[in-house]
Formats: C-alpha cells, structure tokens, sequence
C-alpha cells in the first residue's frame, strides 16, 4: 500500500532539512566529480581509454569509491540517497514527505550540475578524445 505524506513547509524548511538538502548537494557534487571525472581523465590519458576493460573496470571503481564517501557524508544527515530515483522510493514509500521528496531533489540536481560546470572549468571544456 502506498502512504503518501505531503508535508508542511514548516517541516521543510527548519534548520534541520536545510542541513539535509546542503548535504544531498554536497554529496552528489562530489559523487558525479569524481565519478564524470575520471571518465575524462581517463579519456584524456589513453587513447579511446574508455573502450578497453581496464579503463571501464577502473572507471566504475572510481564511481564507486565516490557512491562510499557521498553515501558516508550523508548519511547520518539526510539518509545519503544521492539518487533522484531513490529520492522518489521513500517519497512513494512514505519514508519521507513529498514535498522533502521535490527539495532533496533539486538539490541533487544543482548539485550534479554544478559538478558539470566545476568539471568543465577544471578541464578547461576541452573535449576528452582527442581530434586531429
């Protein structure tokens, strides 16, 4: 059976759910850092790197290790879902409200998207393979 909770916006913005949804940022900013980079910076030191099994096998080792400290972060403030989908369970679960469901849901967004950016920057936008 599915219980939905609303919520009240009261609940949602106390000083507590902030420091959740900062955390969810955070967590997810250094989860798609380090897992988007270091596809590219793979990418740019080997040849089509990512093709081969080693640069796939050391790729998801590195999503993986970034999932442990994201999920070690923030855990104990926001649960550490990092994942919209996971976000959107416990929401249709009723382990958390809807509108604490939409909040750790931007903030996972913005926090995904401003990795985007930092990477780019970082990297200096230049594309991972290289062209003649």
């Amino acid at each position: 059976m599915v219980k939905l909770a609303f919520g009240s916006c009261g609940d949602s913005f106390s000083a507590t759910s902030i420091r959740a949804y900062v955390a969810e940022f955070i967590a997810t900013l250094l989860f798609v850092f380090a897992g988007v980079g270091s596809a590219i910076a793979y990418g740019k030191i080997t040849d089509d790197g990512a093709l081969d099994p080693v640069g796939l096998v050391a790729i998801a080792i590195a999503h993986a290790f970034a999932l442990f400290v994201g999920v070690a972060i923030a855990a104990n403030i926001s649960g550490g879902h990092l994942n919209p989908a996971v976000t959107f369970g416990l929401a249709v679960g009723g382990h958390i409200t809807i509108l604490t469901g939409i909040f750790y849901w931007v903030a996972q967004l913005l926090g995904s998207t401003a990795a985007c950016f930092l990477l780019k920057f970082v990297t200096h936008g230049r594309p991972s393979r290289r062209t003649v």
